[in-house]
């Protein structure tokens, strides 16, 4: 498999410094991305580097992740208008541990093939290295012109909002420089990969092992993703989508890919999956043939959430989707943890009621009028219930008056309560 030929076909190159495509195919190359650890949770947005770093070990060569323990004290200028906060060792050490276990859902670090994944921590190296022996060893190399030309300082130097920039931010593209050029040293390392805004701070390090070494290292960058209504993507009204589930459930993880619009689908999964190209123009053709089957929504979906969480995972967020969307059955509802089925349920109109008085029994047409606002009247419930029309936990409810007790329950606490096709309430028994 030909490395640079994948991204390209996926769409996944944005600038690549001459010489990296023979780089790749003379001989077995170390490559590195830097992860931010300012969360104990990749979100989407690092997919698209941790991908690269999949297919590179797909190919045959050596992924490095580079935990920016150091650089996360400090925060990078690249595409922000503000400092960032600064974070304390152990919250680092946390963090990444968290994110490499993230990553090893990606990359394989266990196998003793040369090609083996690394994980690295760049506060490891930075943390003994003292200040006047960094200006001296590393700041001399770089002039302060160079560093001034880059777009992410010009951008911020010229920004209107007059925040202009510390020392603390104009050194950031130094210490990447440095890293780079400690992984060259000690890893063998000839390339540096990463999102296209971080193409200055990446020919940074290569200019630095040029001056200091006169060596030759490598830069490929990928384009910054966007929708195609030109929002952010990866960021909903509830902020990130989290790769760990405490943050973004599985079931809500599958529906944001779900939920991507057609021309987005066709972009995504090309980037977010290893399916092949024959594949993939396979499902665009179906797509194109009944855009209202959603197949390659359905595909992505399936792919991403099976390979961030698991199988297991993704066949109960589409049972999940049943629920609301589908033709569930109550057996279905019952199935559903408790985080699952408040996820599902985010936003539907919820109702606190009596569990001691639901234990006594209570007739439904007052439990949906009196107790739970569900019906304005008595009327409108009697007469939608004989047109069967409401449902309790997904069951027709055959008789308006019937009484309703304990047995309702769904773990205990819940009653899904249906009116009409579409029209949801949640009732939660405390």
């Amino acid at each position: 498999m030909n490395f640079v030929e994948e991204l390209r076909w996926r769409g996944m190159i944005h600038d690549m410094m001459p010489g990296t495509e023979e780089q790749l195919q003379k001989e077995l190359t170390s490559a590195y991305v830097g992860i931010d650890p300012t969360a104990d949770s990749l979100h989407i947005g690092h997919l698209v580097s941790v991908m690269m770093l999949k297919h590179l070990q797909r190919a045959g060569h050596r992924p490095i992740a580079l935990v920016g323990g150091a650089t996360g004290m400090i925060g990078d200028p690249s595409m922000k208008s503000a400092e960032r906060n600064l974070l304390d060792e152990p919250t680092l050490r946390h963090n990444q541990e968290s994110i490499k276990k993230q990553l090893s859902k990606f990359l394989d670090f266990e196998s003793d093939k040369p090609n083996a994944a690394l994980l690295v921590n760049n506060y490891d190296w930075m943390k003994e290295y003292s200040f006047l022996n960094f200006i001296r060893d590393i700041g001399k190399h770089i002039t302060v012109n160079y560093m001034m030309a880059k777009d992410s300082v010009k951008k911020r130097l010229s920004s209107e909002s007059n925040v202009g920039m510390s020392f603390t931010e104009f050194s950031y593209q130094l210490l990447q420089g440095y890293d780079y050029l400690y992984l060259y040293q000690t890893q063998g390392c000839k390339l540096q990969m990463g999102g296209s805004d971080q193409w200055g701070n990446i020919t940074t390090g290569t200019e630095l092992i040029r001056r200091k070494l006169g060596g030759e290292a490598f830069a490929l960058t990928c384009p910054l993703i966007t929708k195609a209504d030109g929002g952010k993507f990866g960021k909903t009204e509830s902020g990130n989508v989290w790769l760990d589930r405490r943050y973004t459930t599985p079931y809500k993880f599958y529906q944001f890919w779900l939920n991507v619009s057609d021309a987005d689908a066709a972009k995504y999964i090309k980037i977010f999956t290893d399916l092949g190209a024959e594949e993939i123009e396979s499902l665009i053709k179906e797509q194109e043939d009944a855009p209202h089957l959603r197949p390659l929504q359905k595909r992505l979906a399936k792919e991403v959430t099976v390979m961030v969480h698991s199988e297991e995972d993704y066949l109960a967020a589409v049972e999940a989707s049943n629920i609301l969307f589908g033709n569930a059955t109550s057996e279905t509802l019952k199935r559903l943890d408790e985080v699952t089925l408040l996820s599902v349920f985010e936003g539907v109109p919820q109702f606190e009621i009596s569990k001691d008085s639901l234990l006594a029994g209570i007739k439904a047409v007052d439990l949906l009028t009196d107790t739970a606002a569900v019906f304005a009247s008595k009327g409108e419930m009697r007469k939608l219930t004989q047109g069967g029309g409401v449902s309790l936990n997904k069951e027709k409810l055959l008789q308006f008056d019937q009484v309703i007790d304990g047995s309702y329950l769904v773990g205990g606490k819940y009653i899904l309560a249906q009116k009409g096709k579409k029209n949801y309430f949640l009732l939660i028994a405390k």
